[in-house]
């Protein structure tokens, strides 16, 4: 005969609770000891500089005298005196809303492309991918100024054909804002990658069932693919929102912010500031108040999100 326990079930039920417990502890002691790396990380080389960026913005310094602190004079002094801020904000303003549909549009339709059945697939998409790897590269950069540079190949290929032009794309400032949008748009690879991930994941039925219907393909994109991917189109909206207001690379490498700072972005201005006038202080205003810029857009999307963005529930 099995002999009835003699702790009553509530004692019982007790301990094993208390062992329970005893195991989450230890489990959460050995979670926090593996993200200790990562604490260390994000303390040292993020929260820290943060917030001495945040107290040299109120300062005067240049690098070569103490800081001075002077409360929020920086700020003031960008809003009222400095034009080339105003200058380098609409150029910024100007690339982030040229750059931002027209990358995501074509990422889109490639990815739809991409999404049939055909041969070479895998190649197609490693082929599609290598200028989001490469585009954002200072020989990269170089290329493409060499392409529509005064004897590059776009104004070669215009006298070939008869058209003479006295500058070159780069050299014309209605243009050359331009050429930085272009080259843009074709770092187009990892947004294409989202999508087309996006658009595996539609179930193939509700496309077979609008073909019973009798939907078109127009029908079927606005009805079906469209609502599918508002999520998808969230997310890379935000990501090249903040992309486009962090453009660099192609400014300073390609034109330098001219001809007459008509591609001066707002981060290469900030690099100017920092390290051709050494103007730290200024420079760390103006950084946070490009925080400031994209926290609101950020903010606007994640706050309409639910008059546009469709969830699976």
């Amino acid at each position: 005969m099995i002999e009835a326990s003699s702790k009553p079930c509530s004692v019982t039920w007790r301990e094993d609770m208390n062992k329970v417990q005893a195991f989450k502890r230890k489990d959460n002691i050995a979670g926090y000891v593996l993200l200790l790396p990562w604490l260390f990380g994000f303390l040292l080389m993020w929260l820290i500089p943060m917030l001495i960026s945040i107290y040299y913005s109120m300062t005067d310094f240049n690098l070569l005298n103490t800081p001075k602190f002077i409360g929020m004079q920086n700020y003031i002094r960008v809003f009222t005196q400095d034009k080339t801020f105003v200058k380098a904000m609409g150029v910024t303003f100007s690339y982030v809303l040229l750059l931002v549909p027209l990358r995501l549009a074509f990422a889109l339709w490639v990815a739809m492309i991409l999404n049939q059945k055909r041969k070479f697939l895998g190649l197609y998409r490693t082929l599609y991918y290598v200028p989001s790897i490469v585009g954002g590269s200072i020989a990269v950069s170089i290329v493409w100024k060499q392409i529509f540079g005064n004897e590059g190949v776009a104004m070669t290929l215009l006298r070939l054909f008869g058209v003479e032009q006295k500058m070159s794309f780069l050299g014309n400032p209605k243009t050359a804002l331009g050429v930085i949008v272009l080259m843009g748009v074709w770092q187009f690879g990892s947004s294409m990658l989202i999508f087309l991930s996006a658009l595996k994941q539609i179930p193939n039925s509700l496309y077979e069932s609008a073909k019973v219907d009798g939907a078109t393909n127009r029908q079927t994109f606005w009805r079906i693919t469209l609502p599918m991917l508002t999520p998808t189109i969230f997310f890379n909206l935000i990501m090249q929102i903040v992309n486009g207001f962090r453009v660099f690379t192609e400014s300073y490498v390609i034109t330098n912010g001219g001809p007459m700072n008509s591609t001066l972005s707002y981060v290469l201005y900030l690099y100017q500031r920092a390290f051709k006038y050494f103007d730290m202080g200024y420079s760390c205003a103006l950084a946070w108040i490009l925080v400031i810029i994209i926290g609101f857009f950020t903010a606007i999307l994640f706050k309409t999100q639910d008059n546009w963005v469709h969830y699976d529930n």
